[in-house]
């Protein structure tokens, strides 16, 4: 049962050994050319207000590093959310709740800021691995759990968002797998009053789990700073 549930997760449609369950993420692609050719409506208004305040964020987090570098994470807020979004309709692989999608995100953005960070500044970095008043004899205690800290990171930023993506969409199955069985009865209502309050909830689940992540990412991009 567990095998078939987690099934969902796994990218099996092929063709000429190619999956098109990654097509997914490139299917954004094909709203481009309405976006630009279209006259403002109110949920272009809507998106132009959101990427506004998710950049005057950003740039409040990042501090004195380049205000530009805020595309890079509102972009990633905008990957993200399209993918998790993409992920609640009927028949569409959620790549974002699988690691190979998340962990490709995560660990090159986290290495970029590590070796960034080690090239042009290596005695913050050695600093940090050293919380101010940390008593003498915890100090090598200190720079170990902060380099362990510090090496985990893509992989929490990895799990934490395919997990999250992954809890909902179990639930779902669960419910649905169910509903056959229980016939034409008041449970069946309950089922679906269920499921819907459900999808109300991974909707909201897809887009906090999208601002988690560009918000930790600008976290760690402003701590090299």
């Amino acid at each position: 049962m567990m095998t078939n549930l987690f099934s969902i997760f796994e990218p099996s449609s092929k063709l000429n050994n190619f999956s098109l369950n990654w097509l997914s993420p490139l299917l954004g692609l094909k709203f481009f050319p309405y976006l630009f050719g279209a006259s403002p409506s109110r949920w272009s208004l809507l998106w132009s207000k959101i990427i506004l305040i998710l950049h005057n964020e950003f740039k409040t987090i990042l501090g004195n590093f380049n205000k530009m570098s805020t595309i890079i994470f509102v972009s990633l807020f905008s990957f993200i959310m399209f993918n998790n979004l993409l992920g609640l309709l009927p028949h569409v692989f959620t790549s974002s709740s699988h690691m190979v999608m998340t962990l490709s995100i995560s660990l090159p953005m986290w290495l970029t800021f590590m070796v960034f960070g080690w090239f042009f500044y290596p005695n913050h970095m050695f600093a940090h691995l050293m919380p101010q008043g940390t008593p003498p004899i915890l100090m090598p205690f200190m720079v170990l759990i902060e380099t362990v800290s510090n090496m985990i990171r893509p992989a929490t930023l990895a799990i934490r968002l395919a997990a999250n993506m992954m809890a909902g969409h179990l639930l779902l199955s669960l419910l649905g797998n169910n509903g056959p069985s229980l016939g034409w009865s008041f449970l069946i209502i309950i089922l679906l009053i269920s499921q819907i309050l459900l999808i109300i909830l991974e909707f909201a689940v897809a887009i906090i789990q999208s601002y988690v992540f560009a918000v930790l990412s600008t976290l760690f991009a402003s701590e090299i700073n």
